[in-house]
């Protein structure tokens, strides 16, 4: 029997709680108890994630993100602490994935029309765009925690797109903590994260998407419970050229938006932040290669690849065997 993880006879109530963000909606559905102010909660959970998007959003011309973006080659640039906790993973998941994951992607992302720049791809900015190309992230910066900065030892534009939004929502999870919440589920776009289960004991049972574009179809179930989760996929944002389709991820080693089997990539770790990152290295790296990365880091992955005009699963360590499945669900909607 599943031990439940609130006091017998404590009153809690079912709430949801969101706001605008980064172009989307976070959102937070959580069993609090009745001494909860949820205004305050609210207010600070909407903080929270405010404060990663004025830091990391390429969009918005006084972010942190910019502002290391227009510095000179060699010049330290000094960086909230959040922001270098994001560089620092950053940096680590593109060591690990060979490049599979690079932040270095700004001005592809802006040359194939996905950025703040252009909404359309522009074949003069891809041509520089390539022959411009820095050395991958953990090459081309140099990161100094203790002191709080940043430096790059070549000309780059960085994205933190696919990392910064899992960030975020460990962010909120540290909100629900501090306000004492213990079951929780933080969302935003893709990227979820659960602080404990839900009061009854129960894991939090959130979908798994079926990649077809255009349409919101359940593919399957995750079932979570203090763990964070996170897809990357090539059919919900992506450009439609001359019949088509481009997904909005960047290869930065081909220089051009991903183009593999790969429907979607879904990843759990202990942090969304590394869910996020992970889950668009592993799109990028492809089916062959990311798998095998995958099963070397023991990693607990499910692909959904499109094979002979069929979506076939693929999983590994928690996603991979019935038994498995048994305490962390994914079953075929």
């Amino acid at each position: 029997m599943r031990k439940m993880s609130s006091e017998p006879g404590t009153p809690v109530n079912r709430t949801t709680l969101n706001g605008p963000t980064m172009g989307t909606i976070w959102s937070v559905s959580l069993d609090a108890h009745r001494s909860v102010d949820l205004s305050a909660l609210r207010a600070d959970l909407a903080a929270a994630v405010e404060q990663v998007d004025q830091q990391m959003s390429p969009w918005k011309p006084d972010s942190d993100l910019v502002r290391l973006n227009r510095a000179a080659v060699g010049a330290w640039v000094d960086l909230p602490a959040e922001m270098l906790e994001v560089l620092d993973c950053a940096l680590d998941v593109t060591r690990l994935s060979d490049g599979a994951f690079d932040p270095c992607v700004g001005a592809l992302v802006d040359a194939w029309g996905f950025g703040a720049v252009r909404d359309a791809p522009d074949p003069q900015a891809i041509r520089l765009a390539r022959q411009a190309r820095p050395p991958v992230a953990h090459e081309c910066l140099e990161l100094d925690r203790p002191a709080g900065r940043v430096r790059k030892h070549a000309a780059s534009q960085l994205d933190l797109c696919g990392i910064a939004k899992g960030f975020a929502v460990d962010r909120m999870a540290d909100v629900l903590r501090r306000h004492h919440v213990r079951h929780a589920l933080a969302a935003l776009d893709g990227e979820l994260r659960a602080v404990g289960a839900q009061a009854s004991g129960h894991p939090w049972a959130v979908a798994l998407e079926r990649p077809e574009p255009g349409r919101r179809v359940v593919h399957g179930v995750i079932e979570l419970e203090d763990v964070a989760v996170a897809t990357s996929g090539d059919y919900r944002r992506y450009l439609d050229v001359e019949g088509a389709r481009l997904a909005h991820t960047m290869d930065a080693r081909r220089c051009a938006p991903v183009h593999n089997v790969v429907a979607s990539v879904t990843v759990l770790a202990g942090t969304c932040m590394q869910a996020d990152a992970w889950a668009t290295a592993l799109l990028v790296a492809g089916a062959d290669k990311g798998l095998a990365m995958a099963q070397r880091m023991r990693m607990d992955v499910l692909y959904l690849l499109r094979r002979a005009e069929q979506v076939v699963e693929v999983g590994l360590g928690r996603f991979g065997t019935s038994a498995d499945r048994s305490s962390l669900a994914c079953h075929e909607g």
